[in-house]
């Protein structure tokens, strides 16, 4: 009897926690508020080695105190950036290293320049300026998001891909 009724009130959750697994679109965050997205990112830089770089992301937080992580197909991290007002710190195989800006950890991080800050209004839809960056937002309503940079060297591309 008890098994019975147990499994008649699992039945009737079946809707609510089908429901809860529907993705809603999203509504961006004001700026200034927590936000999370998660995706694919490919980042290339045309310097002496002609970098390439793909990962898949998890960005988080807001441009003042957040986090970046950054893993390879099987969802090892391959680093976490993480920041607030006191700190940004890179960790990346098994270290932790410590840096005076948010700019500096992604240049670190990346080889390159990388405009986090601006990254975040982007992702929102609103096509900040960031020193020298030029960004597409023309396909973000179906998750993608294309920035280049030309000047200052190196020439920088990043794309985002967004899950929903």
């Amino acid at each position: 009897m008890r098994r019975r009724s147990l499994l008649a009130g699992f039945a009737s959750l079946a809707p609510v926690l089908l429901a809860a697994c529907a993705q809603p679109p999203r509504a961006d965050p004001r700026p200034g508020e927590f936000a999370f997205w998660r995706g694919r990112l490919a980042l290339r830089v045309e310097n002496d080695e002609n970098t390439a770089f793909f990962a898949n992301f998890e960005l988080s937080g807001s441009p003042h105190s957040g986090e970046l992580r950054l893993s390879n197909s099987l969802g090892t991290t391959l680093a976490q950036l993480q920041w607030d007002g006191r700190r940004a710190l890179l960790r990346s195989n098994g270290q932790a290293r410590a840096f005076d800006s948010l700019d500096a950890l992604a240049t670190e991080a990346t080889g390159t320049s990388i405009p986090i800050a601006a990254l975040f209004l982007w992702l929102q839809g609103q096509a900040a300026a960031a020193d020298g960056w030029w960004v597409d937002l023309t396909q973000l309503e179906t998750g993608r998001l294309l920035a280049r940079r030309r000047e200052p060297a190196p020439v920088t591309e990043l794309r985002l891909v967004l899950e929903p």
